[in-house]
């Protein structure tokens, strides 16, 4: 049997070269980069070259890197970090209702400290209005976090638009760039961002790495106390073998960007139309444009989300029926019912999103398999039998 992976958002295969670059951090380069004497010299040499890697594919300064354990992480780090910082301030913060989990469950953390928060509706492509995110900021606003890329349908934020907005009002700005970077183009120096979060096995890592970008004079408390190391904004020991690892995997998504979104982009849309084609009463969920050029996320009508995932995966095809953070919970997508979506169609939904692994010949057998279970599971779907009547 044809084994497809195609759950790429949840996380990605180790690249060879990021397991290489790696290898020798776990036999012989053992030391503490905190270290003055030789091992420490010889391995804080490499963490610098991987700050400045990361750096360099967001065109940032090396020194307004910081790396964390995870994108939950560098979340947590920057909505909390900003709001112990500036509490002073003020004690409001502007998110939207179609976050992460790591950015939602943070927020309501501090809604339960005494935050108030501003939960941002979307339309129906999930893309919030403009105007109603200016109208939302109060004098003691003191940060917006708002995705660049929606996990679940590939949906691309306006940063740049909601940066402005931010630098207008004085505010600071944090984006969860965990799905967007390597993915499409981020120029930190052009963005009005001040504090990005990302994760490495997004980007072909191990799991167990993040970062976040901090631009210079951002003010942000530290979350983990003790050491010195991240310039005292992150304590504790550096992992310099998964460090080294994100540097390797951050430098080859520079190189291969343009044939990485070729290629994704490629593989998607041929799924789509092919999708489309063959299978009647579908949807796409997300804008069919402004999009993560690796993700699809389609409802397939008179179809129940789950039933159609082990179905697949039945057949060697690994995809998700949204959020892998929220897998095992029967409640359909947050984010779909936030687009308007009713129970139904959204739990109806699937996300494939594509890697780097990926080819032609995956796309074709998921076009033959995908209609035959589509058709046996609507043979036997009282929803299916009843859709003439409504």
């Amino acid at each position: 049997m044809r084994r497809v992976y195609l759950d790429n958002n949840a996380t990605t295969p180790v690249h060879p070269e990021v397991l290489e670059a790696m290898m020798p951090f776990f036999r012989d380069q053992f030391g503490n980069a905190s270290s003055i004497h030789w091992a420490g010299r010889e391995v804080k040499k490499y963490l610098d070259e991987a700050r400045e890697k990361v750096a360099a594919l967001m065109n940032a300064a090396p020194e307004e890197i910081v790396f964390t354990g995870c994108g939950t992480e560098s979340d947590n780090m920057a909505i909390k970090g900003v709001a112990l910082a500036l509490q002073e301030k003020g004690r409001h913060i502007i998110t939207t209702q179609v976050e992460h989990h790591a950015v939602l469950h943070t927020c309501q953390f501090l809604g339960n400290m005494g935050y108030e928060v501003t939960y941002l509706p979307v339309d129906s492509y999930g893309l919030i209005d403009l105007e109603e995110l200016r109208r939302s900021i109060k004098p003691q606003t003191v940060l917006i976090s708002i995705m660049f890329a929606n996990n679940e349908t590939g949906t691309i934020f306006p940063v740049q638009e909601i940066g402005e907005i931010a630098r207008e009002k004085g505010v600071l700005f944090h984006t969860d760039g965990v799905q967007a970077v390597g993915k499409i183009s981020i120029d930190l120096k052009k963005l009005p961002v001040d504090i990005l979060s990302l994760s490495g096995h997004k980007l072909n890592t191990p799991k167990g790495i993040g970062a976040q970008f901090i631009r210079g004079g951002t003010k942000i408390s530290s979350l983990i106390h003790g050491g010195s190391q991240e310039r005292n904004r992150r304590a504790g020991t550096e992992n310099i073998p998964y460090i080294v690892g994100l540097g390797k995997a951050c430098e080859i998504a520079q190189r291969d960007f343009q044939k990485r979104q070729d290629h994704l982009l490629r593989l998607r849309d041929r799924l789509h139309q092919g999708i489309i084609q063959t299978i009647p009463h579908v949807e796409l969920n997300g804008h069919p444009t402004k999009r993560l050029p690796n993700t699809l996320n389609m409802s397939f009508l008179y179809v129940e989300g789950e039933s159609l995932l082990l179905n697949l995966d039945l057949e060697g095809i690994a995809v998700s029926s949204g959020s892998a953070c929220t897998s095992g919970s029967l409640e359909p997508s947050h984010v779909l019912l936030a687009m308007g979506k009713s129970h139904i169609v959204a739990q109806s939904a699937i996300r494939f999103s594509l890697g780097l692994t990926n080819t032609e010949e995956d796309m074709e057998y998921v076009l033959e398999v995908l209609p035959r279970i589509i058709k046996r599971l609507r043979d036997i779907s009282p929803l299916y039998q009843k859709r003439g009547s409504h």
